[in-house]
């Protein structure tokens, strides 16, 4: 009898070691904290195919975008729960307010302006060009005659169209960067135009596919904001969240874990008063 009680034992432990080592993996929404049952969870929508912005990566989502939404949350006083959605449907889910918010180094427009609202900027950008090292196209004046990738529904598209049209054949569009630029590794596009850090960091990461980027100064300077559902309630909480970040430092330390040089701050709170 005794013998078997200590077999049952042995047993009953084996199976609970082997319940806790084989339950259920983390989801993929990039969630690194245990949520605050005490806090509201905000559904957060982002397109994670934008590097360094947000990514894939094994079970979660990681990039700038996540770590800095998260910070911002947890200074308004927040949960946030992240989800990966594509580049379109991330703009559904926020005119249908089925989600609180998106990131996703969404550029700030007039034009999106009248169906969500955003936050204040925290973002500088442009679009550049990506060609390989030996093409001719040296300015955003030579992509005329030329195939240019770009991904469908961004500024990048309408800064092409502006150039050669709006419905110009040569303008290839894409569900996401990853396609645009495959598609000028594989010969189907001369140039693809998109964020510049998402170029750059794509030609740093890859050096031996013998791409350079392309600054065109006529390119407009854009700036990135959470966006939200219209007359959504979270927008003052959020900008005031992120204006306490810019002043304690922890947005600085969040920018140069990413991009290693510091931001243009009080560049960014000029554009408060714009």
């Amino acid at each position: 009898m005794k013998i078997f009680s200590k077999f049952s034992l042995f047993v009953l432990l084996c199976s609970i070691f082997l319940l806790t080592a084989c339950g259920p993996s983390e989801p993929t929404t990039g969630e690194a904290k245990e949520l605050d049952e005490d806090k509201v969870t905000l559904r957060v929508v982002t397109d994670a195919a934008y590097t360094p912005f947000e990514y894939l990566e094994g079970d979660g989502i990681k990039g700038f975008d996540i770590d800095f939404v998260r910070a911002v949350a947890e200074e308004a006083g927040y949960n946030v729960k992240i989800e990966h959605v594509s580049w379109d449907p991330l703009f559904e889910e926020i005119e249908n307010k089925d989600a609180d918010l998106a990131v996703s180094a969404i550029t700030i427009n007039e034009d999106r302006k009248q169906t969500y609202d955003f936050s204040v900027a925290y973002f500088l950008s442009t679009n550049k060009i990506l060609v390989l090292k030996d093409s001719d196209i040296k300015s955003g004046e030579d992509l005329e005659g030329k195939v240019v990738a770009v991904q469908n529904g961004t500024t990048a598209k309408e800064t092409v169209e502006a150039i050669l049209g709006k419905n110009n054949q040569d303008i290839r569009k894409f569900e996401n960067n990853n396609l645009a630029i495959q598609a000028l590794l594989n010969g189907k596009a001369d140039a693809v135009v998109a964020d510049n850090t998402v170029l750059e960091e794509y030609v740093k990461k890859n050096p031996e596919k013998d791409l350079m980027v392309i600054t065109d100064k006529s390119f407009a300077e854009e700036h990135y904001g959470f966006m939200f559902p219209k007359g959504s309630g979270l927008k003052e909480k959020m900008d005031k969240a992120i204006d306490d970040l810019f002043d304690n430092g922890s947005f600085t330390e969040i920018y140069q874990q990413w991009f290693g040089t510091k931001p243009d701050i009080e560049y960014l709170k000029e554009l408060q008063n714009e």
